[in-house]
């Protein structure tokens, strides 16, 4: 088995801490501790908390409160595993046999499809469409979608485009995969995290082969607790506990009661309306720099995530620019062929104002260079 670079993840781990504009993450400000156990006392019992080894597959609490985020879910249809990487990595390997062939949404976070590669699949794009708002053309999926299709791949909210699907193409996509028995893995870690309106429909419901992941890392600002969840029928979440044995074999217990704290439901209206704060917030002048700057950017609005999908009109290579961008002017981005397009970059916006302005200030520069050449 051999397994390809995971471009974005490497090219992250390696700059996301020694570049001093950091502008590539998906994800809000991060809160801290004290922000999200606000009870002193509760704090205080946090920190008697006996750091032994928790329940494997996550406690009942946690499990529960994760379940009624879900309508008609139980405990039983919830695996607690490391972070929305895990729980999509156990996924694809408990599904994925060599010779299966995956459908897997295009632009997007790379990890299913590189590892339905690793595992010998064929892996089918399912590309969102510019000229439809970053939607699916619904007429694609009959040839797309077929009886040799084990796996559709989705993300919705997608990252990076930002775009939510609409309830004719979810419809569409779970009729299309129902039609040949496929499975659906339905990445779902960007709801809550809405530009405005409703949280975004989730796939869970009236389809069994379904397994929806998710976590705390996007839109509740919590990624270092490394939460993440598979929601789906009993038995595949008992077949997915014996594959989360061989990997991370279980949250640590601080990690489960903290999620547990965020997870309640006057705490997590409290997260997911700061993230709404801070995407609307950050967003408007992400939004006017990219108008000035038409020349060089065409853009479609995000509807959901703290995350902006540029298509560079000039022609640049995109890991180039970001490199250049990285060495020369000290800006992190994310280059578009990390993400399955290599002709777009992608613009966190979910973190300080003042580093989006003076990244957004170098990346002028850079521009005013660049045409001077």
């Amino acid at each position: 088995m051999q397994v390809q670079p995971f471009e974005l993840e490497r090219w992250q781990s390696i700059w996301e801490n020694k570049t001093e504009l950091n502008i590539s993450e998906s994800g809000v400000h991060p809160l801290t501790v004290a922000e999200l156990v606000a009870d002193e006392e509760m704090l205080r019992a946090l920190m008697e908390t006996q750091q032994g080894y928790p329940q494997t597959n996550g406690s009942e609490e946690l499990r529960s409160k994760i379940a009624d985020l879900y309508p008609g879910a139980a405990m039983e249809n919830v695996l607690v595993t490391c972070g929305g990487s895990e729980a999509n990595f156990i996924s694809t390997w408990a599904l994925i046999e060599p010779g299966d062939e995956v459908v897997f949404m295009l632009p997007n976070y790379m990890q299913i499809a590189g590892i339905a590669r690793a595992f010998g699949a064929t892996v089918k794009p399912m590309w969102l469409r510019e000229r439809l708002g970053w939607g699916i053309d619904l007429d694609e999926l009959p040839r797309l979608i077929t009886p040799k299709t084990r796996l559709v791949g989705i993300c919705n909210p997608n990252n990076p485009a930002g775009s939510v699907l609409s309830d004719e193409a979810r419809e569409a996509i779970v009729k299309a995969a129902g039609r040949v028995g496929a499975w659906i893995l339905a990445d779902e870690i960007y709801c809550g995290a809405e530009m405005e309106g409703p949280i975004t429909q989730s796939f869970w419901g009236g389809y069994d082969r379904l397994l929806c992941t998710a976590g705390l890392s996007k839109a509740y600002g919590l990624p270092g607790l490394r939460t993440g969840w598979v929601v789906g029928p009993p038995d595949m979440v008992q077949k997915l506990w014996g594959y989360h044995d061989y990997t991370s074999i279980g949250p640590s217990m601080m990690t489960d009661r903290l999620a547990s704290v965020a997870l309640d439901p006057y705490r997590r209206e409290w997260i997911l309306h700061r993230t709404r704060r801070y995407i609307n917030r950050n967003y408007p002048p992400l939004r006017n720099w990219l108008d000035v700057n038409e020349e060089s950017f065409a853009h479609i609005a995000p509807r959901a995530g703290a995350i902006a999908w540029a298509r560079l009109r000039d022609g640049w290579n995109s890991a180039e620019m970001a490199e250049e961008l990285r060495a020369k002017k000290g800006v992190l981005i994310v280059p578009g062929e990390q993400l399955g397009m290599e002709s777009h970059v992608r613009f966190g916006f979910g973190g300080s104002p003042e580093v989006l302005q003076k990244a957004l200030a170098r990346i002028s520069e850079w521009l005013v260079e660049k045409r001077g050449q």
